[in-house]
């Protein structure tokens, strides 16, 4: 019995690694990779019975589990970013999460004969979304920026607006349940509400006042949060998910809390409760119960799919300036997530508790809507999104992992000749700089848990390691390797590379093509613009092509790409290899001396219509 059991505990822990690692690989949510395997590992083979392996402690490990996941995301509402996104998001994270309260509501009263207080809970329960399940979609899906932009922020936001609704309707039923319901419910929401805001104010104190080490921030934070959560349901029974909810919102609408720490609380333990939860949860599906509501289980998920989303969808974009075609994709996409199966199963968990006459319905219902919104829009939302024209074509932008002044110029560069550039650090200043400048930028670690889920990669198809840390580039490049493929990362050559030994070196198993010359550093770089030098782009043409280019300028010039006549970027590597023809751009970096060459010669070639560009 304690081989099994010790068996067990690990196997949920490696089957939960492997779903997250093979999501990443595919490009795909990783909520459904877990939902299946704890099903195969559940109900099908019975390797995994949590009831027997958990006993009395599966609903508190649970109740645990679903704190942190609420907390997780309610640490990304914030307040000013509803104010400020466009009208279309604003209105789907209310307006259409009331249409698709209501419209879902309706459906599984009718359709799946559940009570009205059990219907209400299902609708508001899958409203939600989240940017687990819609940033792998959208890299898959490609769609314009506009559809990308609106999905993504739908996305973050509606996380937690959706479980604080699903908490308050869960809160209300259970306060029915045990009498005076009004007189009940309004003390859970006191004690939620209270506790929540007291825990917000302790740990931004904390925080701000640097009380506690950093190496200890997210331990504390972990301990504050499940035991703010135990202390408002000792106090008020079911208002702990209220508390943490709370909790997160404040947080991250306090000015001047460093969640730097917290942050990386979110990021790291929180995928590894996550996927153990939904292998456990997953293993508890009653497929004999779920096959008993096959018919009136797919009746409701063809509602959510071809009522509820249209619906919410095309009237939050009235007055919007988005096209026919847009919207029909808008209304096709609404993947549910990890916060409909972890609250669904909570509260059915709670529910079966107390008695409640159908509480058993929520979970294959709510399971079957996420599995089926999952599965039926990754397969199909590339094709639908090509057949209306509102996919992007091939990636042909760069994401540069670095924002210094070489960075800036690259990007600069980068765009003046047509291609989207996202610039990515965790250095505060260089961000401010380039967001001043007018660049996409990407405010942390473009390596981290965060940055899979909110980094805008749409229409990005490679990338240019710009860090000064050799093996941070190679770090960056192997992340991202499986993104774009093997001949789209590059690195820029750091002084320290140059110089390394045997010892030093990055293995090739890591390490990037470096472009820009064997000579060129990232330090080479840096120096010769601030000496003066500029970024400048040159027209070839049959009369002038590389050669001539070459022979004019030298070594007064470093080329650092070249776009071909049919648009397609081509970066300059150290393995010389490329050759432009007539009709390429070269763009290459002048040096002073360069400069006067240019200008020397741009008058007589203006004539004989082979001028350079200026992108600077």
């Amino acid at each position: 019995m304690f081989e099994h059991t010790l068996t067990a505990l690990a196997a949920i822990g490696v089957i939960g690694v492997a779903c997250q690692w093979l999501a990443w690989w595919l490009k795909l949510p990783a909520i459904l990779l877990l939902l299946v395997a704890g099903i195969v590992s559940g109900p099908v083979t019975g390797f995994i019975q949590p009831d027997a392996l958990f006993g009395d402690l599966l609903f508190p490990l649970v109740s645990l589990g679903v704190a942190v996941v609420l907390f997780e995301g309610s640490l990304s509402l914030k307040l000013h970013e509803i104010r400020e996104t466009a009208g279309v998001v604003r209105n789907l994270v209310t307006f259409g999460v009331a249409v698709t309260w209501l419209v879902l509501t309706l459906a599984a009263h009718l359709l799946a004969d559940l009570d009205w207080a059990l219907a209400l809970l299902f609708g508001a329960v899958v409203t939600v979304t989240g940017p687990t399940v819609i940033v792998p979609l959208l890299r898959t899906m490609r769609p314009t920026a506009n559809i990308a932009n609106i999905l993504r922020w739908e996305g973050i936001i509606i996380d937690p607006v959706g479980a604080l609704l699903a908490v308050l309707v869960f809160e209300f039923i259970v306060s029915g349940q045990e009498g005076s319901t009004l007189r009940t419910f309004g003390t859970m929401l006191a004690s939620g509400i209270g506790i929540g805001t007291a825990g917000a104010f302790a740990l931004a104190t904390v925080l701000r006042r640097h009380w506690v080490p950093d190496f200890l921030v997210n331990v504390t934070t972990l301990v504050l949060v499940l035991g703010l959560f135990a202390l408002a349901d000792t106090l008020q029974p079911e208002s702990g998910l209220l508390a943490v909810t709370v909790m997160g919102i404040l947080l991250a609408n306090m000015e001047r809390v460093p969640l730097e720490g917290v942050v990386d609380f979110k990021e790291s333990l929180s995928v590894m409760i996550i996927s153990g939860l939904f292998i456990i949860l997953a293993a508890r599906v009653d497929l004999g119960r779920l096959w008993e509501l096959a018919v009136p289980a797919l009746a409701v998920l063809a509602v959510a799919l071809f009522v509820a989303r249209p619906a919410a969808a095309l009237l939050s974009s009235i007055g919007s300036s988005l096209k026919p075609r847009e919207r029909l994709l808008l209304g096709w996409v609404a993947p549910r997530g990890i916060v409909a199966a972890a609250v669904a199963s909570l509260f059915a968990l709670r529910l079966d508790e107390l008695g409640f006459a159908g509480a058993d319905l929520l979970v294959p219902l709510t399971f079957t809507v996420i599995i089926g919104t999952v599965l039926l829009q990754s397969l199909t939302a590339r094709p639908f999104a090509r057949l209306l024209g509102v996919a992007e074509p091939e990636p042909r932008g760069i994401l540069i992992a670095g924002a210094h002044d070489v960075a800036r110029a690259l990007a600069h560069a980068l765009c003046e000749q047509g291609f989207r550039t996202v610039l990515a650090d965790n250095h505060w200043d260089d961000i401010r700089t380039a967001r001043m400048d007018g660049l996409l930028t990407y405010y942390g670690n473009p390596v981290s848990e965060h940055a899979d889920r909110n980094l805008d990669l749409v229409g990005v198809g490679g990338l240019i390691a710009m860090s000064h840390r050799p093996a941070f580039n190679a770090l960056a490049c192997t992340r991202y390797r499986s993104e774009f493929g093997s001949d789209k990362v590059y690195a820029v050559q750091t002084s320290e590379e140059k110089e390394a030994t045997d010892k030093e070196t990055v293995a090739r198993t890591f390490a990037c093509s470096h472009v820009f010359g064997e000579d060129v550093t990232l330090a080479k770089l840096a120096s010769l613009l601030s000496k003066g030098a500029e970024i400048h782009a040159t027209h070839l043409t049959e009369d002038f092509g590389f050669e001539a280019f070459r022979e004019l300028y030298g070594d007064q010039a470093i080329p650092l790409f070249a776009v071909t006549p049919r648009g397609n970027l081509r970066l300059f590597t150290n393995n010389g290899e490329l050759a432009p023809g007539a009709e390429w751009d070269v763009v290459a970096l002048l040096t002073p001396e360069g400069l006067e060459t240019r200008e020397s010669q741009r008058k007589p070639r203006k004539n004989d219509d082979q001028a350079e560009t200026d992108i600077r």
